[in-house]
């Protein structure tokens, strides 16, 4: 009787979170997901992140695609170490497509499969919302993870091979 119920409110809280998802697309875990997009610009719900500006990382050249998340974490890193002085922001987003890839800058050259959950689209994401209130990483994990992107810059690796 209790894992009926429990199996009812799930239901439910999917149906009621379905503004966030794919519309029934699963992600490679095979879990509808919730998108992060983490960044420094100042965006407003409604509006469209979309290919062709430039880059938040690298020599900020302008970026073939838009990249999101299905982990906080993920976001949370793209806020702290996006290009700009401004506030980070994580905005939940909806890709316009059903069909992405995974983030090749992520996948199988750093980590094995997709275990950061990152995703890259030639499309347009629809912000939906935007999350406030999160918890970043310490300072010293943030400029830890800074010298090592400084290393890889000076090997001349590029942080966004687009």
């Amino acid at each position: 009787m209790i894992i009926k119920k429990f199996y009812y409110l799930a239901k439910v809280y999917l149906k009621r979170r379905s503004v966030y998802t794919m519309n029934g697309k699963n992600d490679s875990k095979g879990s509808f997901s919730t998108y992060y997009h983490g960044t420094k610009a100042n965006l407003k719900i409604g509006n469209y992140i979309v290919p062709g500006y430039a880059s938040n990382y690298g020599q900020n050249k302008k970026a073939n695609y838009v990249y999101f998340t299905a982990t906080l974490d993920a976001a949370i890193w793209g806020a702290e170490l996006a290009l700009g002085d401004g506030a980070g922001r994580i905005y939940i987003v909806k890709p316009m497509v059903s069909q992405f890839e995974d983030d090749p800058n992520l996948t199988d050259k750093k980590f094995p499969g997709n275990p950061t959950r990152s995703y890259r689209s030639g499309h347009p994401l629809k912000i939906v919302d935007e999350l406030t209130v999160w918890e970043g990483h310490t300072p010293e994990q943030l400029q830890k993870m800074k010298d090592h992107l400084a290393e890889l810059k000076k090997q001349g690796i590029e942080a966004i091979e687009d």
